[in-house]
């Protein structure tokens, strides 16, 4: 697949016309798992910033997921026998797992972030195998996604997910263990080498010490204990004193507040905009340092930054839509989205263990750096792999009620399908719908109207004949836009948004 250079160089200056089906649509496919057909219909025409306020503040506004029974269960609440106890603790994951997807599909912003900082704040559940622990650092993902950063920063590094995955309950005075305070520079905060030194790492690892390990029971939330703390003095990036957990937070935000607000809006940029930011061809840069002052402006609040970057022209450049290649939870769950197909839980599980099959397991990035998205997620097994699971997944759809997918056609072209007689017309519609940018060029559409004309004969939609073809009334209509369907999600164009 083609990587597409950042060539956009438009500014932080708010887009200021309506919004047309394309942006309203390539809005929704990276703010949220995209949209259905009437939401799409509905922000069109609308101003982008009145839009993405109402979407910001549904974010901010929006409680985490209950505490599920087993929220505060350690060990002792599992029965004794293993089989018994590893079913249990399957099935509440699994259960977790489907309300978290159900959340990723439903909650636009606020889950979309959630599911962004989980691959920044990263922990592995396979690592740390305590169910409490991935409630509560769901939790404060939750929480924190569009809150402010200092604070988040603090909150999830006392998670017992966190400091099981990162060996902070392995760092005591006597013995320090560094794992934490590396990634809490490298990969949190400021970027590998930028800002702190070898030194600065050993004296934060003493500064974290006294968190300490689970007792036998297993699965107990980690506490601090004092006399596991390293009480003498430490010196972290020039600043000496007794310092704690806290002191390290404070510190860092105080001594390096410009490394943090450029390596995170740098981040939030090739989430939501481009993966290239450092190309000196296009306006990334300017972009990433407006987002950066905004940051600072606000103390670290993350919400004002978005609401600036998601209604700026820069966001809303053709060069920016359908750049990103989308991940395999984007890639189902903007099909189930756009295509407003019934579907169950079973569904949206079998979704979820397709991404997995694909490299994107829910709770489980692939190693501390996260997955590192876009091109990763595309190579010979995993292109096959999105066809041939597509392919089933619609076929399931079609089997269980073939005329939504004349539903589907109609949403899209509206008057359109209810009155031309003209096939490839409505097929347009369907395409330009489903793509970011629709197809390459005039040749690929042909193929596409071949597709979807299907057995139609030339006879029926040349106008004048009394059985017309018309995407309303033609029996076999919903089997032509399964068929289309099918081909475009096999298209380069329907793995981009």
């Amino acid at each position: 697949m083609e990587y597409f250079i950042n060539c956009n160089t438009s500014t932080l200056a708010a887009y200021n016309a309506p919004l047309d089906q394309l942006r309203a649509s390539h809005l929704y496919r990276r703010l949220g798992f995209s949209a259905s057909v009437d939401t799409i219909n509905q922000a069109v025409g609308q101003n982008a910033g009145t839009l993405v306020d109402a979407l910001v503040d549904e974010a901010l506004n929006m409680a985490p997921l209950p505490a599920p029974a087993w929220a505060d269960w350690t060990n002792a609440n599992y029965p004794e026998d293993d089989d018994v106890r590893r079913q249990l603790r399957n099935q509440q994951r699994t259960e977790f797992g489907l309300d978290y997807a159900n959340g990723l599909l439903n909650n636009n912003l606020r889950d979309r972030l959630s599911f962004f900082w989980s691959n920044h704040f990263v922990t592995e559940l396979d690592v740390y195998n305590c169910n409490s622990f991935l409630y509560y650092y769901v939790n404060c993902l939750q929480r924190n996604a569009i809150g402010n950063f200092r604070t988040f920063t603090s909150e999830i590094g006392l998670t017992s997910a966190m400091l099981y995955y990162l060996d902070g309950v392995f760092n005591n005075g006597n013995n320090p263990n560094e794992n934490y305070a590396r990634e809490l520079y490298e990969l949190f905060t400021l970027g590998e080498g930028n800002g702190y030194t070898e030194e600065d790492v050993i004296e934060t690892a003493k500064a974290l010490t006294g968190y300490v390990e689970r007792g036998e029971v297993g699965c107990t939330q980690v506490t601090f204990r004092a006399d596991r703390h390293d009480a003498g003095p430490k010196t972290i990036l020039g600043q000496t004193g007794n310092w704690g957990y806290d002191d390290v937070i404070n510190i860092l935000f105080q001594q390096r507040p410009n490394e943090i607000a450029e390596f995170v809006c740098r981040k939030l940029y090739e989430f939501f905009v481009h993966p290239d930011s450092k190309d000196e061809a296009n306006n990334a840069q300017t972009i990433i340092d407006g987002m950066a002052a905004t940051f600072l402006a606000n103390d670290f609040e993350i919400a004002p930054v978005l609401r600036q970057l998601f209604i700026s022209e820069h966001f809303f450049d053709d060069e920016a839509i359908g750049v990103i290649i989308k991940s395999p939870f984007d890639f189902y769950f903007n099909t189930l989205k756009e295509t407003s197909f019934a579907y169950t839980d079973a569904t949206v599980l079998e979704m979820a263990n397709y991404s997995r099959l694909l490299s994107q397991e829910l709770f489980d990035p692939v190693d501390v750096a996260g997955w590192q998205r876009d091109r990763s997620w595309i190579n010979t097994n995993f292109i096959i792999g999105r066809w041939l699971t597509i392919e089933s997944i619609l076929e399931a759809f079609y089997q269980a009620d073939n005329e939504q997918f004349r539903s589907l056609g109609l949403a899209i072209s509206g008057n359109v399908g209810l009155t031309s007689n003209n096939p490839d017309e409505v097929s347009r519609l369907i395409i330009d719908f489903m793509l970011p940018k629709g197809l390459l060029d005039e040749g690929e559409y042909q193929k596409a109207y071949a597709i979807f004309r299907s057995d139609v004969e030339d006879v029926y939609y040349e106008g004048g004949n009394q059985e017309s073809w018309t995407l309303a009334t033609w029996p076999a209509a919903p089997f032509q836009v399964y068929l289309l369907l099918q081909y475009l999600a096999r298209q380069p164009e329907f793995q981009l948004k």
